[in-house]
């Protein structure tokens, strides 16, 4: 379960978060998750891995992207955590050298389950968009859906909305089916 733990928190109660945890910062509060659940942790493998081998490594697709898994990313105050982030490599040609990024992921994907679902939409929504994230994919391993959002001024409104065991091209990946039922075993 996620749990709000402190008002006025730092970068440094995020540092010393214990390790079990997922330490997050919106607007001055920490957030603490627990390490996601096998459900969870297999949506997140799959997707990663087709997206990994189709656009970060331009194996079986076109390339151009740094996909990574679970980034730390940092947009003015706020410390997020996404469980995958994607740059275009056209925008970010070499990866920091610090341990988080402080350019906004161009696409990222929020695994929700009941216990972040809250956090996930409310707060970090609201978040990446006033940064200038452009596609977010939200992703139920419990309703077996995968939502597919697109920026619209300082909001995300709903593409298309994918169920089940189906193939689907979606933006900003267009160019590769990625095959959802991997995600819901």
């Amino acid at each position: 379960m996620s749990e709000y733990t402190k008002r006025g928190a730092t970068y440094e109660d995020v540092v010393a978060a214990p390790d079990d945890r997922i330490a997050e910062l919106f607007e001055g509060d920490l957030w603490l998750s627990p390490r996601p659940s096998p459900r969870h942790a297999n949506a997140v493998s799959a997707l990663a891995a087709d997206l990994h081998d189709a656009f970060h490594r331009g194996r079986s697709g076109p390339g151009g992207w740094w996909i990574l898994f679970e980034p730390e990313v940092h947009l003015g105050e706020n410390v997020l955590v996404p469980d995958i982030a994607g740059w275009r490599r056209k925008g970010l040609p070499v990866l920091p050298e610090l341990p988080w990024f402080e350019a906004a992921p161009d696409w990222l994907c929020e695994v929700i389950s009941p216990s972040t679902e809250r956090v996930d939409r409310h707060r970090k929504l609201p978040i990446y968009a006033a940064a200038g994230v452009e596609h977010v994919w939200i992703v139920d391993p419990a309703l077996k859906t995968l939502e597919v959002l697109r920026r619209s001024a300082d909001q995300f409104v709903l593409v298309n909305a994918h169920f089940g065991d189906v193939s689907i091209s979606a933006p900003p990946f267009e160019e590769v089916p990625i095959d959802l039922g991997p995600l819901w075993a």
